[in-house]
């Protein structure tokens, strides 16, 4: 029995870091069966959206069973034609299932619906994003673990379901250069992708773009591979170049028909990167662990990633004062059910086809055995980085390792992939070193280090159960050598799904006291746990080591003000409210960068 409990407490711990369960994993769909009852009825309408160009509306689901129950639920289902395609068993041996794909989305009958029980009727507003193919509501009963297909609804349809949507700007390899990558039902042999662009008000240029997809073989497990298997569509990427620093831009997207007709979404606009070394303000958005949520209340068992919503509202809400984001890993959180990455990049359009979104990859985008991920996890639900490397642009030398380096005027940012080894001798470790030993630091002083799991110190509950440890086994070796000499300002980190800032420390030991100003010469490096982006909280251990200097079991991220080369803002901002609730402020000259302190300085001569 002591055994058994304490692999439940060591199970439910690992859960919690995780971000829970996927609401849509809950669904055993591969068991449903066919219970069709004659009298039950669902109905759904307006049966066309968008009719006003846009990707996203509402619709009214109302449904009426003659036997309600407790356990009834509706289902989203897209493409509508879900319940007559023929399922291939996922083991040799077995039967075919009944339905072959999970819904994008649900809802208990009885949400907001109090006399459904006795009625058997209720009514659902639901709200659908444009994902390129029709969509049909179902009617079960016996709950999400013995699914009974009571009926069908008609059909819904966007007007257009194959139109360009969900642009993602992120940085080129160039400092002049902006990607938009964005997503559509058209392959190349239907339409030529492009995208219009100019400075506002100017003479406005078409710039090709490239289009990739990836199909269910691409897929290394179940369910990404099985029930959670949606076709992507078609993602396009766009370079544009030779780029005005800080020039204001506005763009659209567009397709070419074969006919000669064009199909455009609406327009965009987004400011150019600052030169490096620029001296003007510059701020820069982190957090990790964010996922999606919905607006209407569905799929939302157990308030799997309700916080996203908030997070997502406060940048919005802040945008005209932020000019990048960076989402540390674990992006989505669709673990195999690729509908979700759809429901993502649609909640994260209002940012990121404004400012750079630019991503690192976590556990639950690559983890899955025996396919060379670091960790030997199921976290990625089959993906195995796919999805995450195809949706989104990063300016890496392969898009599959996932790091890389990008500067924003006096930023330098180098982006780790903890999925991928790191350790000294590795081709990772070795691009580390070259990032944070390449940077002009008289040009961009604000070195940061940035990784999804906590190569540095975090106080969680988690790694105290798990690992008995304060991080990643293995993560400081080999890297608090290079932070130190190389000087990081901050090292900061997700995974865990709170926020945690401690002193300067190098070794184990606060090289200075933790404070809310430091000044003069670089002493040792900040780290930062910033995973609060939206997934359900990790607690802390309940004792504080004497090198935490803050920490703040909520929903938060981190804003980054860079004033000129002598003095940067840090704040960490809950995502409830968007206010401030830790900060400092790094004050110094280059003289104080070159200073020595433990451990960096250069060897010198006596000769004369």
């Amino acid at each position: 029995m002591v055994l058994l409990m304490g692999l439940w407490v060591f199970l439910g711990c690992a859960d919690v870091v995780r971000g829970g369960e996927q609401p849509l994993s809950r669904i055993a769909i591969e068991r449903a069966t066919a219970a069709v009852v004659g009298s039950a009825r669902v109905q759904a309408h307006p049966t066309v959206l968008g009719l006003k160009g846009q990707s996203s509306d509402w619709v009214l689901v109302e449904f009426s069973h003659p036997n309600p129950s407790n356990d009834d639920w509706i289902g989203v289902f897209s493409p509508s034609s879900f319940s007559s395609e023929i399922c291939q068993p996922e083991n040799y041996g077995d039967l075919p299932p009944l339905l072959c794909t999970a819904p994008i989305k649900f809802q208990f009958a009885s949400f907001k619906n109090d006399a459904y029980n006795t009625s058997g009727k209720g009514s659902l507003r639901l709200q659908l994003i444009n994902q390129r193919a029709d969509f049909a509501f179902a009617l079960f009963s016996g709950g999400l673990s013995a699914p009974k297909l009571i009926a069908v609804s008609n059909k819904v349809s966007f007007e257009n379901p194959k139109a360009p949507v969900y642009p993602r700007l992120a940085q080129g390899k160039y400092w002049n250069e902006m990607t938009v990558t964005w997503t559509s039902g058209y392959s190349i042999k239907e339409a030529v992708p492009f995208v219009e662009w100019g400075p506002k008000g100017g003479e406005q240029t078409l710039s090709p773009a490239g289009t990739l997809t990836f199909r269910r073989n691409s897929m290394c497990g179940s369910p990404a591979r099985t029930v959670g298997w949606r076709d992507p569509g078609y993602i396009h990427t766009s370079f544009l170049k030779e780029l005005w620093p800080d020039a204001l831009y506005t763009y659209r997207l567009g397709h070419r028909l074969s006919d000669g007709t064009h199909i455009w979404s609406q327009s965009y606009s987004f400011h150019a990167s600052p030169y490096p070394g620029q001296d003007s303000l510059q701020r820069v958005v982190i957090f990790g662990d964010m996922g999606k949520a919905e607006i209407d209340g569905s799929d939302e068992y157990g308030n799997y990633e309700q916080a996203s919503l908030s997070t997502t509202k406060q940048i919005t809400k802040d945008l005209e004062n932020i000019d990048m984001v960076i989402h540390i890993g674990d992006i989505s959180y669709a673990n195999g059910y690729l509908s979700q990455w759809d429901q993502f990049t649609s909640q994260v359009e209002p940012i990121a086809s404004t400012v750079p979104y630019m991503i690192g990859s976590g556990n639950h985008e690559r983890d899955w055995p025996d396919t060379g991920s670091f960790y030997g996890y199921n976290d990625s639900g089959g993906e195995c980085g796919v999805p995450a490397q195809t949706m989104f642009y990063v300016p890496a030398e392969n898009r599959a390792k996932f790091w890389y380096s990008t500067d924003y005027g006096m930023f330098r940012f180098c982006i780790v992939n903890t999925e991928e080894d790191w350790r000294p001798g590795t081709e990772q470790y070795r691009f580390i070193e070259h990032c944070l030993s390449s940077v002009d630091r008289e040009k961009q002083p604000w070195l940061i280090f940035l990784a999804h799991r906590v190569l540095g110190y975090s106080s969680a509950s988690w790694y105290e159960i798990m690992m008995g440890s304060y991080g990643e086994p293995m993560g400081r070796e080999g890297l608090q050598e290079l932070w130190q000499k190389y000087k990081v300002d901050l090292a900061v980190f997700g995974h865990i799904h709170s926020y945690e800032r401690t002193c300067p420390i190098y070794q184990n030991r606060c090289v200075q006291d933790g404070s809310n100003h430091y000044s003069g010469r670089f002493n040792a490096t900040t780290h930062v746990v910033v995973g609060g982006g939206g997934a359900s909280l990790s607690p802390f251990r309940t004792t504080v080591p004497y090198w935490s200097f803050f920490r703040d079991f909520d929903f938060g991220f981190v804003k980054l003000s860079a004033f000129n080369h002598s003095s940067l803002l840090f704040e960490y901002k809950k995502s409830r409210d968007g206010n401030v609730y830790d900060h400092f402020t790094i004050t110094r000259d280059y003289r104080d960068i070159l200073a020595c302190s433990v451990d960096n300085c250069p060897r010198t001569t006596l000769a004369v």
